[in-house]
């Protein structure tokens, strides 16, 4: 009897497509998403930090200070901005970066973290205790990435020691001197000539061992500066709030979807299409009332996240209300997809189920797309997630203005008007049956 009792349950679970998907499929693809973010970081570590690098000293030891910084696995360094998309080869190429030009891209996204080197950093780069004669290293940052300065300013200090060991040498000198109470001439010269020789022989940064040198010994003065959020109260309450409403958006417009399924189902669809209601008036009044519904869950969430979270919503009520919009019209019409291609009720929570979950992992609903892989990053740029949170984060932690949300408002617009015109052609079957 138990055994004629499990072998109906596994029949009944195989003709339901619904829980086999839900048994199986989705929990693969969860750990195939989560494998590929994380499986790799004991090996490789953290994904590469892309820092902006500006040299205001222009000296030998700046210059050695940038390259080992260039061939430092765990950055990914820029001196300039990129050339633009298409631009031609006779074209001028982008000046370097100066402190201005640096700061004004981090605060626009471009890059997490920037390292300005000052006018004189070579002529005193390191010291091995205090010292108010030597210059100091500016980081600034976005606070939104609380990781990517903290990496740079270790590796910093590491390619510091790599990068200066005659320069370390010289220093070390000097501290001995002071306090032994000096060296003879013959000693100075002994040391000079050694220093002198070990430089000739130091290899090219291409040919040094990459292994971890320890932890950061603070050779280098380095301060660490906010340029964005630094007089936000809740600085990452946005970008949560973007991220979960887009994923719950999802769920319901799905689900206001699927009264399609009801009332084909229950004849009342044929009625309503038999009363000279075509199938695109039909679909665009599902479409306004889940636009509407999503429109209004983010209005409540926002208000919720103000009143307890103090997040600064009502200076930034333009930029809202525009990114609000194209987000809930584009969710909606991936409702009205979903409810065209399912067959039953079953069907569509089965598949909305597997998809959502899926688009809100990869899209950085429940996991920040800055610490994943580049691969993982770009795959991101397919859901509706990443572009919503992108354009929230734009308007409340960046404070751009609405011009700047043209990228995002043109893809979720745009992928909302085709979504919905694919909707509508599998949506024939209900006129033909």
């Amino acid at each position: 009897m138990i055994y004629t009792i499990v072998r109906n349950g596994f029949r009944a679970l195989r003709r339901d497509r619904g829980g086999l998907i839900l048994s199986f499929i989705l929990p693969i693809a969860f750990f195939s998403i989560f494998g590929i973010v994380f499986g790799g970081m004991r090996t490789t570590g953290t994904p590469r930090v892309s820092v902006l690098v500006v040299d205001e000293d222009r000296s030998p030891v700046s210059e050695r200070v940038v390259r080992g910084l260039q061939h430092e696995p765990a950055l990914l360094v820029s001196t300039r901005p990129d050339a633009k998309p298409g631009a031609r080869t006779d074209e001028p190429v982008p000046a370097d970066y100066n402190a201005a030009t640096a700061e004004t891209a981090v605060k626009q996204g471009v890059a997490p973290v920037a390292l300005i080197i000052p006018p004189g950093f070579g002529a005193n780069p390191i010291a091995f205790g205090p010292a108010t004669d030597r210059k100091v290293i500016s980081i600034l940052q976005d606070s939104s990435d609380p990781v990517a300065a903290q990496v740079v300013a270790g590796m910093l200090q590491k390619v510091v020691m790599t990068s200066l060991p005659d320069t370390m040498a010289e220093m070390g000198t000097k501290y001995i001197a002071q306090a032994s109470g000096g060296l003879s001439p013959q000693q100075r010269e002994n040391i000079a000539s050694n220093i002198s020789r070990f430089r000739s022989q130091m290899p090219s940064h291409d040919q040094q061992d990459d292994a971890e040198s320890g932890e950061a010994s603070g050779f280098v003065a380095v301060k660490v500066r906010d340029v964005v959020g630094e007089k936000k109260r809740s600085p990452m309450i946005s970008f949560y709030a973007a991220g979960i409403g887009v994923m719950f958006l999802l769920f319901t417009a799905s689900g206001a979807g699927g009264s399609l399924l009801d009332e084909a189902e229950s004849g009342a669809l044929d009625r309503m299409l038999s009363a000279r209601v075509s199938m695109t008036t039909l679909l665009a009044g599902k479409l306004a009332y889940c636009t509407l519904l999503a429109s209004l869950q983010l209005v409540i969430m926002f208000l919720w996240g103000a009143a307890v979270f103090h997040l600064d919503l009502f200076s930034h009520l333009p930029g809202f209300f525009v990114m609000t919009a194209a987000t809930s019209f584009a969710v909606a019409s991936f409702g009205m997809l979903l409810a065209s291609l399912a067959r039953t009720r079953a069907q569509l929570a089965a598949i909305s189920t597997l998809i959502i979950l899926t688009m809100s992992a990869v899209g950085g609903s429940m996991f920040p797309r800055f610490l994943m892989p580049e691969m993982m990053k770009k795959i991101g740029l397919l859901t509706f997630n990443a572009w919503a949170i992108d354009g929230y984060t734009k308007v409340f932690w960046r404070d751009e203005p609405i011009s700047h949300l043209i990228p995002q408002l043109a893809v979720l617009v745009g992928s909302g008007i085709v979504l919905f015109l694919i909707a509508r052609l599998f949506a024939r079957r209900w006129e033909y049956a």
